[in-house]
């Protein structure tokens, strides 16, 4: 009954006029992003954060929110109809949905997609609301020992959110920490690496960093490898499924449901994981595998199933703990920053409204997309026509102008071009920038929770180590190093994610 009149509160919040209107643009530009290969929903959330400042907190996280999910339904248009995933967990799709198109089966395999994932969203939605109410009431237990081993786990777990070289990752981590230092400190009011401007005195600015590092350097890296892009379906018909189809894809969407509601948890790219292997394990258990490849509509509904549900249950540690599982993640919990709310468990008893409203609104969310997705098609398709020299610059002065708006002060603006510029080298030097992200809105949380600590235990460092669950986090979060540097490991998770090079 609790759980009831919990949604009950987060439909009442997420239904009002402004709220839906907000979800409903938040999906469909995540549709769009999904739809345009290079851009992203990492990039389009950093991009967009400066017009959310003007928001109240849970239309801003409403609208993000849905720019996240969307962009799952999104990836799935273009890898069927021409072969081109717009999103990373999209790629196994392509593999047989392409091949159903060919055949002159791209309406049912359209349809696979959006149903599969409007069935597995709904599902991960619901554990989410049943799993994080426990999850957020055992973190509040937690004293500032405690919290600050817990940020110290997200921040190594982080590792998993760059693939390649785990010193490059742990070096990213150091470098967020630091420029989260950046300003005066709390306590004595001391100026720390402000080279002497007074911008720098209250911090640099999270929007600026993330606009430069995730937007404007995302840009320079998809303009140096710009490609032709043929389309070549403008028109899908018969677009609804057969009852033949019906049988053989209700198997997968719920064995892919399962799978992702599980692996979204997990730190790093939960939901491309989640769609790799939804696609191994349908292919095991069919009866012809040989199909696979060619257009078997079991290829479909289960990666697709697998990662829409996975991009759901990623919320549950955000919410809950406060910790991000993937870099969109760490973008919205610097949303919950930007807002002036502390994300983690003190959400929920906290804020009802707006822990409770976010999960509602995933519900109308999915239902938008199901009735935005089939129609749209043919749009969808045209957006592919527009060629990068001119939709970046756009979107470029436009985030310009948002990230200008918020304090009126042109030192954002050419915060962005050093941060964009940085950015760009260290993604050409092999280094991930979601790890700095996290080092950087986590930073300052670990400071003060470490402060605490040390005032709480009386400058006793050995307080992290006797208290139980401190010691069992920080060992949790040593195993993590340990396990990211096997070669073993390392090898999968680059497998993993080389398709989203």
């Amino acid at each position: 009954m609790e759980l009831l009149s919990h949604l009950a509160l987060g439909f009442e919040t997420a239904l009002t006029l402004q709220n839906v209107f907000w979800c409903f643009v938040g999906v469909l530009v995540g549709t769009l992003v999904g739809v345009l290969p290079g851009i992203g929903p990492t990039a389009t959330i950093a991009l967009l954060l400066p017009i959310t400042f003007s928001f109240s907190p849970v239309t801003a996280l409403i609208m993000l929110s849905g720019i996240y999910y969307g962009a799952q339904y999104g990836g799935s248009t273009t890898a069927i109809l021409i072969n081109l995933p717009g999103e990373s967990s999209s790629a196994v799709t392509a593999i047989d949905g392409y091949q159903m198109a060919r055949n002159g089966r791209a309406g049912p395999a359209l349809a696979t997609a959006a149903l599969g994932s409007f069935f597995a969203g709904s599902v991960a939605t619901l554990i989410l609301a049943i799993a994080a109410p426990p999850l957020a009431r055992v973190a509040l237990n937690f004293g500032a020992a405690e919290y600050f081993s817990l940020l110290v786990l997200g921040l190594l777990v982080s590792i998993s959110l760059a693939h390649g070289s785990v010193i490059k990752a742990l070096a990213m981590i150091v470098l967020g920490l630091l420029l989260g230092t950046v300003g005066q400190d709390v306590t004595s009011g001391t100026a720390r690496y402000t080279m002497g401007f007074q911008e720098l005195y209250g911090g640099i600015n999270f929007v600026s960093l993330a606009v430069g590092m995730f937007g404007v350097a995302e840009i320079f890296r998809n303009l140096e490898v710009e490609t032709n892009r043929e389309v070549g379906v403008s028109q899908v018909k018969n677009l609804w499924l057969t009852r033949e189809d019906f049988r053989r894809i209700a198997g997968p969407v719920l064995r892919g449901t399962g799978l992702g509601s599980v692996l979204g948890i997990l730190p790093g790219g939960g939901h491309v994981l989640a769609s790799f292997a939804s696609y191994s394990a349908e292919k095991r258990l069919s009866k012809k595998p040989q199909e696979f490849g060619r257009g078997a509509i079991e290829g479909v509904a289960g990666p697709e199933s697998a990662n829409n549900a996975a991009a759901q249950t990623s919320f549950i540690p955000l919410l809950t703990l406060g910790i991000p599982a993937h870099p969109v993640m760490a973008l919205i919990i610097g949303a919950f920053i930007l807002q002036g709310i502390t994300p983690g468990p003190n959400v929920m008893t906290d804020q009802p409204a707006l822990f409770w409203g976010i999960i509602a609104s995933m519900w109308i969310g999915n239902l938008l997309l199901v009735v935005l997705n089939l129609p749209l098609i043919g749009l969808w398709v045209k957006m592919l026509t527009i060629p990068y020299r001119v939709l970046f610059p756009a979107i470029v002065i436009f985030a310009s102008i948002g990230c200008y708006s918020i304090d009126s002060n042109p030192f954002d603006v050419y915060a962005i071009v050093v941060f964009g510029i940085l950015g760009y080298v260290l993604i050409r030097l092999g280094c991930e920038p979601a790890p700095l992200l996290l080092g950087f809105v986590l930073g300052p949380l670990l400071e003060e929770n470490l402060r605490r600590a040390m005032i709480i235990s009386k400058g006793d460092p050995t307080v992290f180590l006797t208290r139980p669950l401190s010691a069992s986090l920080l060992a949790l979060g040593l195993a993590c190093i340990v396990i990211a540097l096997l070669p073993s490991i390392r090898r999968k998770r680059d497998e993993v994610f080389v398709e989203e090079d």
